[in-house]
């Protein structure tokens, strides 16, 4: 009895223990079944038009349903008005639609949606339901490891709405946007894992972008960043957002990430 409960703690755990769990986008892989994750995610980013910084605090409450499926709650709040509000929230799923496992690798793909309100003022070309529009989104993720390397991509569509009750969309700017990203996330620490209680380090490198459909506006983004994984449940991530190209309008597109995670595994006996 005591094996059968090393090999399920084990299976739930692999993925904590994995370099599959980026910063700012996710992977194929599910937060494990009947398990409940709980994040604090703080951004830090400069203003591009005068002066100060946006901080956005995004508390998220995730739980695993099965193996293939995950729902997530997210609430938004941020000083971007020049006081510290509540400004909206989100609903997220991802179903895992498939998965291969090899002794040293595993590939995953996944399909996901979410939905968000949102009732603060729209300020930018960009379209972004985590945090700042009302609207939804909808996407494919794939996900493959190696040994100690991580390689996921995403692609989706994203729409936003009017910000109510007192934001309409602009009618000058796109409504709808294509999203994509590559990332790359490798385990520097340990160089052999024995045990559930050893701290990993993760290095990762994102990109991300986002392209308007309507006019044909684009921004990409390069997101590095080092994750620290304790006793196999507790998450710590710091990344740095940095903005390579853009033909859009971003009011503050730089800036840092610092995140904070807890697993609580087989919450319901």
């Amino acid at each position: 009895m005591n094996h059968l409960r090393f090999v399920i703690l084990f299976l739930m755990v692999a993925q904590m223990q994995a370099q599959e769990l980026f910063v700012v986008t996710d992977p194929a892989s599910n937060v494990p079944a009947n398990s409940l994750s709980v994040r604090v995610s703080q951004s830090v980013f400069e203003q591009q038009f005068e002066n100060g910084f946006n901080y956005h605090l995004m508390p998220e409450v995730t739980y695993g349903l099965n193996k293939n499926l995950m729902i997530r709650a997210s609430a938004f709040l941020s000083n971007r008005n020049n006081q510290f509000a509540a400004e909206g929230a989100g609903l997220y799923a991802k179903y895992r639609f498939f998965s291969t496992d090899d002794l040293n690798s595993h590939f995953r793909l996944a399909a996901f949606g979410r939905y968000s309100f949102n009732n603060s003022d729209i300020h930018q070309d960009q379209i972004e339901i985590m945090g700042q529009n009302t609207g939804f989104e909808t996407g494919l993720v794939a996900t493959k490891l190696i040994k100690k390397v991580a390689i996921s991509s995403s692609l989706s569509f994203e729409k936003a709405f009017d910000n109510q009750p007192n934001y309409p969309f602009p009618s000058e700017l796109g409504n709808n946007a294509t999203n994509y990203s590559l990332s790359f996330g490798k385990l520097m620490y340990p160089k052999k894992y024995t045990n559930f209680k050893q701290t990993n380090i993760n290095f990762m490198i994102e990109f991300v972008g986002q392209t308007i459909n309507e006019n044909g506006k684009s921004y990409l983004d390069v997101v590095p960043a080092i994750q620290f994984i304790f006793n196999s449940q507790a998450r710590l991530d710091l990344a740095y957002r940095r903005e390579l190209m853009s033909s859009m309008m971003r009011t503050a597109p730089n800036g840092i990430y610092l995140n904070l995670e807890y697993n609580f595994f087989n919450i319901i006996k």
